[in-house]
């Protein structure tokens, strides 16, 4: 998912053309992604997709357009043509970021194909989670995942955060994911709201869980940036 302007940059550049050590963030998680030999690679872009496009010229792209930025979920339903004859599993990872490594993304797939889950969440537990959704589980069953700006205030003690990054058994995903609405605080259409509905039609939902703390930091300001450049 790469469509966003990223306002809290402060820059009219598209957020995922900022660079991390001389690379911008895009091509981080897109080398990151072939490491892991993906049948297709779609990139969905908006914001001034075409400087997305020039600087990905070189990568065996399909590219679609979210012309509205409405919320990861309906990024996510922009791909429906694309992927509407794929039989097989769709890793969904974010533009923003970058630190992501093929060996989380390994174990991500491994553990959706030993539980044959139709939904794999990465999480990660830390220790300052302001910001990020929360995992909500009854004992060791995951129930939901609840957004930063629609969680109550003991919601928001949970440290087990969603990363942003799934995997999801492809058919699946895009016979239910019509099934989310935008009855939030941001009125946006959320793709975590799909794996209750997953859930409610008696589909398998896994949580795999990292333990590196940097490869699932999202990078939103430029301070986010050189704070992370300085720990790698």
């Amino acid at each position: 998912m790469a469509a966003g302007k990223g306002t809290r940059m402060n820059t009219e550049m598209p957020k995922v053309l900022h660079k991390l050590n001389n690379k911008t963030m895009i091509e981080h998680v897109i080398d990151t992604t072939q490491k892991i030999k993906p049948e297709k690679l779609i990139v969905i872009v908006g914001y001034k997709n075409e400087l997305i496009k020039e600087q990905l010229k070189n990568y065996d792209i399909e590219y679609v357009e979210q012309l509205e930025q409405l919320g990861t979920g309906h990024a996510i339903m922009q791909c429906q043509n694309a992927l509407n004859n794929f039989d097989g599993d769709t890793l969904i990872l974010s533009g923003d970021v970058p630190l992501i490594t093929k060996n989380t993304l390994s174990d991500l797939y491994k553990k959706h194909i030993k539980y044959k889950s139709k939904g794999t969440v990465l999480s990660a537990t830390i220790k300052k989670p302001t910001g990020y959704g929360r995992i909500l589980r009854n004992g060791e069953s995951f129930i939901a995942i609840v957004e930063e700006k629609d969680a109550n205030k003991k919601q928001k003690e949970i440290n087990e955060i969603n990363t942003g990054i799934y995997i999801f058994n492809n058919q699946i995903l895009f016979s239910n994911i019509n099934q989310i609405n935008n009855h939030n605080n941001q009125s946006e259409y959320y793709l975590p709201d799909v794996l209750p509905v997953m859930l409610k039609n008696k589909h398998q939902i896994t949580v795999c869980t990292t333990s590196n703390e940097l490869e699932i930091k999202g990078i939103n300001t430029i301070q986010q940036l050189y704070d992370l450049e300085k720990k790698i």
